[in-house]
């Protein structure tokens, strides 16, 4: 067999498939004047919005990216570009790389896609509605049902991209310390079977709409892992969560939808805990200034093109979950390549 089971590191494939953000922030941020407007005066991120008339939330995505590049500083609040953009990034320079790079980039899709979620603030229709797409998963679950088709190739890209980060987070001591975790939004089930299979005590329900539910049980099924996982078909705003359990564990889930929306998840979550159960959201984290890591300023923009949300700072955590009545809001690398395991307690 020469296929290789999974290790914990997979930040070079992350790295490999974030790359194709590069060469398009540059291009749309050519197009709509980031560059010559940065190169010619400080600006908040709202003043900057105003003036090239783009939408305020996705341009400060945008920002974070560049900034990760090199290419813009943020000072007390301000945005400039650095010496580098206004070098070579700056329309009336004598070294302008943008006509050149403009023609080089095939990632039109993405480009057009980039361009019209940073003037609207709103994610692109997608053309692959109902094909299973990874794109639309955020438009399944907000219409709290899905195709068996699309169930299926969630499951297997959120399997095959979730594997590092799952082991990542199963080596984490705390779920030792739990008598039984609800993976809330599991996909495919891997970080909840991966969780249960590092601690033998530990009884895990994988809860999601009832056709991911489905997909999920047959990756349980695969495992061998019956006798301590379980699923629930369940839609985590409509419907009761089970209650009883000592944690509920979140991955990939609150970067998809808005503060608005993660608060009341946050709130759904304090409400079905015992006093001392705890919240746990894996997620790639911005740092606090929002003006990176390039990886999770990528991410950011992954999600604001194909769902509701963003890459979240710690800070923007902490305040959702104090906001739903958590305390002893902390984060942690995990060791699963870029993500960290935030965490808070019920009192």
């Amino acid at each position: 067999m020469s296929a290789l089971p999974p290790t914990v590191d997979d930040s070079p494939i992350w790295d490999i498939w974030l790359s194709q953000f590069r060469l398009p922030i540059i291009n749309v941020n050519c197009e709509v004047g980031t560059f010559a407007a940065l190169s010619d005066g400080a600006y908040s991120t709202d003043d900057l919005a105003q003036e090239l008339g783009v939408d305020s939330r996705a341009l400060a995505m945008h920002l974070a990216a560049l900034c990760a590049m090199g290419m813009v500083e943020k000072r007390l609040g301000q945005w400039r570009a650095t010496h580098l953009a206004r070098t070579w990034l700056h329309p009336e320079g004598e070294g302008y790389w943008g006509h050149f790079c403009k023609q080089i980039d095939n990632n039109t899709l993405l480009q057009e896609r980039l361009l019209e979620s940073l003037r609207t603030g709103k994610r692109p229709g997608s053309a692959g509605e109902g094909s299973g797409d990874v794109t639309e998963r955020p438009a399944e679950w907000e219409r709290g049902t899905m195709s068996a088709e699309a169930a299926q190739g969630i499951a297997t890209f959120m399997h095959a991209h979730s594997q590092a980060p799952a082991l990542g987070a199963a080596a984490q001591p705390v779920f030792g310390t739990l008598g039984s975790l609800m993976d809330v939004g599991c996909g495919s089930g891997v970080y909840g079977i991966e969780i249960a299979r590092a601690n033998p005590g530990l009884k895990v329900v994988l809860m999601d709409l009832k056709e991911m539910a489905t997909e999920a049980q047959k990756f349980v099924d695969r495992a061998g892992m019956g006798a301590q996982v379980t699923t629930a078909g369940v839609n985590m705003f409509t419907e009761e969560w089970r209650r009883g359990h000592h944690g509920h564990f979140f991955s990939n889930v609150f970067h998809d939808w808005s503060d608005e929306t993660n608060r009341l998840l946050a709130k759904k979550s304090f409400d079905a805990l015992p006093s001392g159960g705890r919240i746990f959201l894996n997620e790639i984290l911005m740092d606090d200034e929002g003006t990176g890591p390039f990886p999770a300023a990528a991410f950011s923009l992954l999600m604001l093109v194909g769902t509701l949300g963003k890459q979240y700072s710690l800070p923007e955590f902490r305040d959702i979950l104090e906001s739903a009545g958590f305390t002893q809001v902390s984060a942690e690398r995990t060791g699963g390549g870029y993500y960290s395991l935030v965490s808070a307690v019920k009192p």
